[in-house]
């Protein structure tokens, strides 16, 4: 067993800083790209302990995390991943980090330039999921009540 000053504050999986004084599992989801259930399941698939602390284990542990976060979209079905159908090559992927930030942007400028519904709401910064805006969304001078001057 690993002793107590032995704890790293900091465990380094791919290109991210996760907090070591957090448990496996919820340490995981510092990943951005990553939810509490498929921290779950890469975690049981490195057979680590989704209970133990991040901080407490061993190299071979944190390498064998890294490699099934990599392996992730391969292991499981289509409708678990956060892009099933990708755009260009048709394949199904897991984006993490700075890729699904910029994955993300691309697809809204695609909208945009093809002049698509939601590409025009983005626009005009205006909602997208069919949210009401008669009441809510509003900005401007217009929206509120002023005060009458004395």
């Amino acid at each position: 067993m690993v002793e107590e000053s032995e704890l790293k504050y900091f465990v380094r999986i791919i290109n991210t800083d996760l907090d070591g004084t957090q448990p496996v599992q919820l340490a995981l989801t510092g990943i951005k790209g990553i939810g509490l259930h498929a921290a779950l399941i890469i975690s049981r698939r490195a057979g680590v302990d989704t209970h133990a602390i991040a901080g407490l284990l061993e190299d071979e542990q944190v390498a064998a995390l890294e490699e099934q976060v990599l392996a992730y979209a391969a292991t499981v079905p289509k409708w678990m991943v956060n892009r099933p159908v990708d755009v260009y090559t048709g394949e199904k992927k897991h984006l993490y980090g700075s890729d699904l930030a910029l994955a993300k942007e691309d697809d809204i400028n695609l909208m945009k330039k093809m002049r698509c519904y939601r590409g025009v709401r983005h626009e005009n910064g205006l909602k997208v999921r069919g949210q009401c805006t008669k009441s809510t969304g509003r900005f401007g001078k217009i929206v509120g009540v002023s005060k009458r001057k004395k």
